[in-house]
Parts: C-alpha cells; structure tokens; sequence
C-alpha cells in the first residue's frame, strides 16, 4: 500500500453542533427552544464548522510528521517477498508425445498461489529413478557368506569380493528431510540414476518405444543435444558450534554416463562411461551448496546405451564397476540410460548429503510476469506517479518504456534510487530519462524537469516488463502445485504436464505495514543503516529479510572459536529464529539463516570489524519435582501447567525467562529459583523437592547424573558459560513428599508403594 496519511480525528460537525446545544441551559437558561433557523442556533453551527476543520488540521499534525519522516529518510514500505522452490516435471500423456520439450522461462504453475519458471526447462520422456550399491553390514555379510563366495566362482572373481544391495533412493520422487547420505551408504561412492522410458501398451512394443526415447535424448532430427534438467537439493547439516559460516566448498563431482565400448561388436556387453559436462552458468546449485538446478548436454542417439540386466545374457550385470542391477523385470525392460555421480578422481570425497534429486526439474519462485501494459497518459506536470498493476515488484525485472514524440515509439528509461541524486551535473540531471520506484506500493515517479525529466505531455507511459507477488501465503506445504502452463522455446504451447513438488516452498514474506514502518523511524535514525553500537546489531539483525529472528544477542570483543574475550575488532552476534513453546528441542539456526543474517549485517559493520553470526551452546538439563497439592484442582491439570511454567521459564525466546525476553545468556540454573517458580502455579501448596541432573561425557549424550550440592541442604546450580543457555530435554512432576532422583527409574504413581505385584495361574476346567 502506498503512504497515505490517514484521517485520526474522530469528531465532526454533527458532534461538535450536539455539544454546544447540551451547553445551553448551564450557560443561557433563558434560551429554552434552539430551533433550526434562530440566529443562535446559526451562530453555533458555524463555530461547529470552523471547529471542526481546526481540529481536523491541528490532529494531523504528529501523524504527517511520522509519514514525512520515513519519506524523508527514503524508507519507503517494504516490498513481500517470495516463496521458492524446485519442482519436478513429466508429460502428462508420456506415450503421446515421445520429444524433448524445451520449455520457455516464466511457465505459469497453478495452485493457492502462482509461481513461475526461474529459467529454461527441457522435459524429456523418460522418468529418473536413483539408486546406490549399498553396502552390506557386517552381520549381513556373515549371514550371506556362502552367497557371495558362490557368486565369486560364478563370476570368476580372483580377488576380494564386497556384496552390495541395490536401494532405491528418493523412491516415487519423495524427498528424504533428515538427508540421505549417497558416498558413504554405498560400495562405490556414487550416485546412479537409471532413465526410464514410458511403460508401453505391450511388451512387444516397449523396444519401439526405447528407441524413440533414445532418439529424443540424443536430439532427433535437431542435431543438437538434448538437456537433461536435474534438480539437487543438498542436505547442510547444521553448522557446528561457533563454525565460521561463510561460502561452501564445492563438492568436486563427476557425471558420467553408461556407453558401450568401442571398438567391440554390437552384441558385446562391454562398457564404458562419457564424462558429461554441466553447461557452463547452468549450476545454480554451487556444486551441491545449495538448493538449484544444473543442466546436463546428453550424448549423441547411437551413444547412448545399456547393458543387460538378465544374467544368462550379460553374465556380469551389477558386477565390479557396471551400473547396478534392476531385479524388477519390467523396470529393466523400460531402462535406456544409466547415469552416474561420483566424487572427482583425488578428491578425497567421502560424503553426500542429500534430501532429494531428480530430473526433469526447474527452479519457481512465487512471482508472476506482466508485460505490455499501458500505465496512462502524461499530462506534462512535475512529479508525476503512475500505479503499476500490482505491489510487490522485483525491481530487478521491471521495464518502463514511455512513448518519445517525432515518431521514436516507446523507449526504455532507467530506475534510479533517488531523483535528486541522478546527477551532480544539472544538465545530465535535468535530461535523464528516469524514474523512482516505490517496489511495496506499485508505483512508479517521474523528475520534475530539474531532477530528472518529465514525459511529453500526451505521450504514454507503458510496463514493458515486470514480475509481480510474494508473501507467506507462498510458503506451500509439498505436493500443493500439480499444474503448468507452459511455452515451447519456438513459441507454440507445450504438451500438457504435470508437476511434482517434492519439498515445501519457503523464503516467502509479506509486505510491511505502515505501523511496521513507523517503528522503524527511531531505530533508522540512530544506526543509519550501520551498525556501530551493539544496539544498532541487534535492530538491524532483526530487519533481516527472508530471516524470522526470534533472539539477537550481541557480544562484543568475543572471538567464539578460541572461547576468549577481550579480542580488539571482534563482534559475535548470537541469533536464534523464532519459535512457539515447545518441548525440546530449542530452536536452533540452520546455515541459510546464518548467512542471510551474516550476509545482512557484514554490508553494514565499520571496515575493520570482525563480524561473527553465531548460535548458542545448550547445556542438556533434567528436573525432577515433588509437590503437594491444594484441595480441589485436578491432579494431572495441575501436574501440567507446572512442567509448562517450567519449559517457560527456561525458553530462549519470549516469552521465556524471568524477564519475558528469553533465559538470559550465560545465567545459571538455580534451585531456589525454579521452586519460586513452581510455587507460584495456582494449586501448588508446597515444593515439597526439586531435583538438576546433567548429562555425563563430553558430548552430552550419556545418562543424566544428579548435580551435586556443596553440602548436606545446599541448593543445586547449573553452571553456564557467556555463550550458553539450558536446555530442558527432561522434566518428571509427582505428587509426593520427596523428588525423583532417577529420571530413568521412576515410581510408578499408580501403584501402591507397600505391596508386590504377583501373577496369579487361573484354574483351566
């Protein structure tokens, strides 16, 4: 929405005619009868009406300065931002139509909210399946010894022998959320995926069909080769504690693809593999950094090639370095291309995380285009605005013509940041054909002949070109896009297709308000957008877009590798994203949130900081609570809301704490403190004892250990470094005189301390 000053005061003429008349019998009781027509009453409604505009005026008055102020500061309202994502895609009708069908960009996908095609797409008529060798465990291997010693002899293997199990991977297109590692689950390190063609009607006809794949895949009658579009969504673990997030490294990979070895005759079931090149620019992935596409040149129709799956023909299917073999008869019958993914020769790389890849796919964002729209006529004024079809526009994409006179037709002017700053030459000034956006509103302004010039009166103004949308309505759960609408390369509408959406989009932000806005103005007037003091880290680690900041902690001088303090130019900035109450986990920030929080910050630091974005250490806690109860409150609901007070209290985030703001960093766990707690629960008559354990080891993962106390009564602390916060991972409340001190062997509140069960043999007739 566009900055419009809104209308604050309440009280018109009709309410200011109505006071005056109820002020008559206190200050003229003579006058009794204030009809329409007296010349009182007259008089009264033109102080009404001269009020009435004063009062109007004069209340405007703070809220028009509010509105100056973010103009003048040139903070304007924030455009959404949108959601995105990858999709996979496949004909609709797979044997109707047996082509490449490249795809143009900006292919219109259908669901609760549009998205669009990113870049060009070539869908080809096969499906993609992946799979890897996987490695047998060693209590499979004992098990299966005098297996794999027969298929040694049968196959003639001199040397050691490792069994393997083909697994698929990604299985009908679905993802994997917790990542699946490809390198370290399997015997050869590396990735196969197996293209399929379309099941045809009969088994007599799916060689014809094969064949027409394979033609397809290596360009037909084109000459060129196909595209094979692979969509690759990597799984990044979370970063280690205190890790210097920065850019990834690369994964240095090799594609290779299954062809027949040359030089051997045409029933040979000899192989070998061509080292395919991504085409250059294509990698929008970074070499699996992050979610992206890249694209893949095929080989030439008479390359392309695969070995037997049936052993009495080829003798070595699945055996040494041959792609895996497919049991699945009918799958082995639609094979027409092995594909291969392996670490680079001397790389030395062992592991893959993935959480999904498949073929066939195209990068959306939740964005639409509109072209070719005429935004209105130029009346010849300075300062002229003109509303675009939508808010929320990428500025990026956006093209505004305006129609030149003498016959020149539309052309292109160019977006500027600020008028008054195009130029400090008045003549460059005064003739720059350019405009300011307003990218929240949809607006467009024009110069005023001194600052930038103005269009010829009468002369149009149109959108060439613009993309449109945002908001979190885009960010979509997986599976709810199914749609396309899409153009060839050449122009003519594509076949019909459906799409697959593996994984939820994300990234999706609504537009800030005006009330947003104006809370901004105090904090933009002191940082500038730069960050100097330590508040001026946390208001603008905050405003980072695309990044839901729950907490910022800043810590000056605290180099978070070393643990040291003191360390001149450094500044540490703990985030954590925002969460509701929860049981545990705490919240914890993934890599995409660091950097965009880093990223957002380090463009904004004095030059010689040290910038560090960090998350928190969590030390495990366990508490255990004993507690009387009042008469009259149900036993469970009381036992309930006393664990919630608890998880609330120890929250990193609002409104956790003891102050609303999250547990304070580095504050340690005190006894006397959770039991004040406690018994403020309406319900609870007594603490009757509480219980801090810790996990043993290092790592905090062993049993958990009570913590000790100083001496006999002593209350019990949890200790807790500057960087570090609890985490409640364990909480037992019982009714009864003394707390648990096991939470592994807890009593069982339901059955009676003094007596043994015993199982009782009933009598058979």
């Amino acid at each position: 929405m566009p900055i419009v000053p809104p209308s604050l005061d309440d009280r018109r003429f009709d309410d200011l005619v109505e006071d005056l008349i109820a002020r008559i019998p206190a200050h003229t009781p003579e006058w009794t009868n204030p009809r329409q027509g007296d010349p009182g009453r007259t008089l009264i409604e033109l102080f009404a009406w001269l009020g009435d505009a004063l009062l109007y005026r004069a209340n405007l008055i703070p809220e028009r300065q509010r509105l100056v102020f973010l103009k003048l500061l040139g903070q304007g309202l924030r455009a959404a931002l949108p959601a995105r994502g990858i999709v996979g895609l496949s004909h609709a009708q797979p044997l109707a139509d047996l082509r490449a069908s490249s795809l143009r960009p900006g292919a219109l996908l259908k669901g609760a909210q549009p998205f669009e095609t990113l870049g060009e797409t070539t869908v080809l008529p096969v499906t993609g399946e992946a799979y890897i060798k996987r490695r047998l465990s060693d209590a499979e291997s004992v098990r299966m010894a005098d297996v794999i010693g027969g298929l040694s002899r049968v196959h003639r293997i001199t040397g050691a022998v490792q069994g393997y199990e083909t697994l698929a991977v990604f299985a009908e297109g679905r993802a994997e959320p917790g990542g699946f590692d490809v390198f370290e689950r399997s015997t050869d390190r590396a990735l196969w995926i197996a293209l399929l063609a379309p099941a045809a009607p009969g088994p007599q006809e799916q060689a014809a069909v094969n064949d027409s794949v394979r033609a397809a895949l290596g360009g037909g009658d084109t000459g060129v080769p196909s595209l094979l579009s692979l969509g690759i969504v990597p799984a990044l673990p979370l970063p280690a504690l205190f890790e210097e997030v920065g850019p990834l490294a690369e994964v240095p990979v090799i594609w290779e693809m299954v062809t027949r070895k040359s030089g051997t005759p045409t029933g040979s079931q000899a192989l070998d593999y061509l080292t395919l090149e991504p085409l250059p620019g294509s990698d929008t992935s970074r070499g699996f950094t992050r979610p992206g596409t890249l694209r893949l040149p095929l080989p030439g129709q008479d390359d392309i090639w695969v070995p037997s799956n049936q052993v009495g023909v080829n003798p070595l299917a699945g055996v040494g370095d041959a792609p895996p073999r497919l049991d699945d008869a009918a799958r082995a019958a639609r094979l027409v291309g092995w594909l291969r993914v392996r670490p680079r020769p001397g790389s030395q790389v062992q592991r893959l995380p993935l959480t999904w890849l498949g073929i066939n796919a195209a990068e959306v964002d939740q964005r639409v285009t509109l072209q070719g729209q005429v935004l209105g006529t130029s009346s010849g004024a300075a300062d002229q605005t003109f509303a675009l079809p939508a808010g929320s526009v990428d500025g990026e994409t956006l093209v505004i013509e305006v129609e030149e006179p003498g016959g020149r037709g539309y052309q292109p002017w160019q977006r500027v940041d600020d008028l008054a700053a195009i130029s400090a030459n008045a003549l460059t000034a005064r003739e720059a054909g350019a405009y300011e956006l307003d990218a929240e509103a949809g607006t467009v302004r024009f110069g005023d002949g001194v600052r930038g010039r103005i269009p010829e009166r009468l002369m149009r103004v149109r959108l060439a070109r613009g993309r449109f949308g945002g908001g979190r309505a885009g960010n979509l759960a997986p599976g709810s896009l199914s749609e396309i609408a899409a153009n060839l390369i050449n122009g003519p509408r594509a076949p019909a297709m459906k799409v697959h959406q593996p994984l939820a989009m994300d990234g999706g932000e609504d537009p800030e308000t005006l009330p947003q806005a104006e809370r901004r103005i105090p904090s933009t007037l002191r940082h500038q957008q730069r960050a100097v003091t330590a508040d001026d880290f946390k208001r603008l680690a905050r405003e980072t877009p695309a990044a839901d900041v729950g907490r910022v902690e800043v810590m000056p001088r605290f180099k978070p590798r070393d643990r040291r303090f003191d360390v001149p130019g450094v500044v540490s900035v703990v985030v954590l994203p925002s969460a509701a109450l929860a049981p545990a986990p705490n919240p914890r920030p993934d890599r995409p949130f660091i950097e965009r929080v880093h990223a957002h910050l380090s463009a904004r630091v004095p030059l010689a900081t040290e910038l560090y974005v960090i998350g928190c250490e969590y030390v495990p806690l366990g508490l255990s609570v004993a507690l009387r109860l009042r008469e009259g409150f149900a036993r469970d609901k009381l036992l309930y809301e006393v664990r919630e007070a608890l998880r609330r209290l120890l929250w990193p985030l609002a409104p956790g704490g003891l102050d609303g703001e999250g547990w304070a960093l580095g504050r340690p766990v005190r006894e006397r403190e959770l039991e004040v707690e406690v018994s403020r629960v309406a319900g609870v008559a007594e603490v009757t004892g509480l219980q801090l354990f810790a996990r043993q080891g290092a790592t905090g993962q062993g049993d958990w250990a009570l913590l000790p106390r100083n001496q006999a009564g002593a209350p019990q602390t949890l200790s807790l470094q500057p960087w570090q916060l609890p985490e409640l991972l364990s909480i037992v409340v019982v009714e009864g005189a003394q707390a648990p001190t096991n939470l592994r062997a807890l009593p069982n509140p339901f059955a009676q301390a003094n007596a043994v069960a015993v199982p009782v043999v009933p009598e058979l007739c």
